[in-house]
């Protein structure tokens, strides 16, 4: 069967994988593109994993509601940077320029999303090498390159020989998230592992990490839905 999908309105494409280990049929909806994955026993008969799917349709089109709909990023859309929403305007002169009223993207329209996510990109660089040059000096380690990913399964990386990678992406959270998230990754110079030890070095350079961290889990899928 091609092209498996739930009819309605609007239909919902679903993507099947046969997996030997599995024992049963499973359902991920992903939270950083909206994409509905079954996957089921390698030898079941397609049409049973497409029923199960059926008999989930209420829960899954609630999850794909929460998540909300991808923003193609254009003159007029809204987008968040440092928590905050700002709406994209068409700009004059030869920079990208962020008020209080907007951000004003100059050049042609089709190019406006290209040009606002490498303008957010550099944005995202000063602030981490900042975050990270601070919190490096608290913890008295030095970190070798940082280098800015658009990562889909991680906020931050540390690597052994010190190299920090982040995703680009925070530059749009709160800002006390991307402290620390930078507070985290550079703490892992010291701990390379998640062990009291490492939480303990976390606290003593950022503090109280529970909120910013509580807002990653609950919110940070929501960044991924802006396409520039």
């Amino acid at each position: 069967m091609s092209d498996p999908h739930l009819p309605g309105d609007p239909p919902i494409p679903l993507i099947l994988r046969r997996s030997a280990q599995a024992k049963r049929i499973s359902l991920r909806i992903s939270q950083l593109d909206g994409r509905v994955t079954l996957t089921m026993p390698k030898r079941l008969v397609e049409r049973e994993a497409l029923d199960f799917a059926r008999s989930k349709e209420a829960w899954i089109r609630k999850h794909l509601d929460a998540r909300g709909e991808d923003v193609v990023v254009g003159i007029g859309s809204e987008v968040p940077l440092g928590g905050r929403m700002y709406r994209v305007e068409a700009g004059t002169g030869r920079g990208v320029q962020i008020t209080p009223d907007g951000i004003f993207v100059p050049g042609p329209v089709a190019r406006v999303g290209k040009r606002l996510g490498a303008h957010l990109r550099e944005i995202a660089r000063d602030r981490l090498a900042g975050a990270s040059d601070d919190y490096a000096a608290l913890l008295g380690r030095s970190y070798t390159r940082l280098t800015l990913r658009d990562t889909r399964s991680r906020w931050g990386s540390c690597n052994s020989d010190g190299g920090l990678m982040y995703s680009w992406r925070l530059v749009m959270a709160p800002p006390e998230v991307l402290d620390y998230v930078a507070a985290h990754e550079v703490a892992h110079l010291a701990q390379m592992n998640h062990s009291a030890a490492f939480w303990a070095e976390v606290t003593r350079i950022y503090g109280a990490y529970a909120a910013p961290r509580g807002w990653l889990r609950s919110h940070g899928s929501t960044l991924h839905r802006y396409k520039f």
